[in-house]
């Protein structure tokens, strides 16, 4: 399964789409449970501003990154984890969902961070689409677990799981399980400097891959189809 993550990311880096057929077939002996992890924006989207200068865009990437990573060094490659995009690219948010079905994903997960005109505003927030689906209750639970782990992990406080109709949200929620997350405030001076702290990334990480490795998303799929 290395060998095909490598094909994917050269494929997709080079502009080649993959198809569905091709991809699946490569895919079909695998036990893992499988991740799209989706670093929001990109390329001239830079996404929210920090006070601090840091850049949305730059600040979500890093993590889809070390994600991957602990995967290997933690998880012992436990998941298989792909990403929407890989450097700094602008992928529209239709692709992205199409990356989750090409790719017969378990789980899709979609990483921002927030900003508010408002200073004080602080907080984690997981989200999961209004739409009704059958991934929906596997989905709920899935942002509950999350949302409580990082606050935990992290000390950050936690503004709870919400309902929205976000676009990659509801294309996927078909495909898989599926939650959003906003990592914080970065119009919030203390979020925005924790967030700027790549030695805090592992603990955010860690928070998101240990609540996936609690719940059997591959089962409860199968088990609902």
């Amino acid at each position: 399964m290395k060998l095909i993550k490598s094909i994917f990311g050269i494929f997709f880096m080079a502009g080649i789409i993959l198809t569905p057929q091709y991809i699946s077939a490569q895919l079909k002996s695998s036990e893992k449970i499988i991740i799209v992890v989706d670093p929001g924006h990109g390329g001239r989207d830079s996404g929210a501003i920090g006070v601090n200068g840091i850049q949305e865009k730059e600040v979500v990437l890093k993590l889809a990154l070390h994600m991957q990573k602990l995967n290997q060094e933690v998880f012992q490659n436990k998941f298989e984890i792909y990403l929407t995009r890989y450097s700094d690219t602008l992928i529209s948010l239709s692709d992205r969902s199409k990356i989750a079905r090409s790719l017969n994903a378990d789980l899709f997960i979609s990483l921002h961070c927030n900003h508010s005109p408002v200073p004080g505003s602080r907080g984690i927030e997981v989200y999961v689409s209004r739409k009704i689906g059958i991934n929906q209750n596997e989905s709920i639970y899935l942002a509950y677990q999350i949302e409580k782990s990082i606050a935990q992990r992290t000390g950050i406080k936690s503004r709870g799981v919400k309902f929205s109709d976000f676009q990659v949200l509801r294309e996927t929620t078909d495909i898989s399980s599926s939650v959003l997350i906003e990592l914080g405030f970065l119009s919030n001076s203390d979020e925005a400097d924790y967030l700027r702290d790549t030695s805090n990334f592992v603990v955010l990480c860690l928070g998101i891959l240990n609540s996936i490795n609690k719940v059997d998303l591959r089962l409860s799929r199968n088990i609902l189809e």
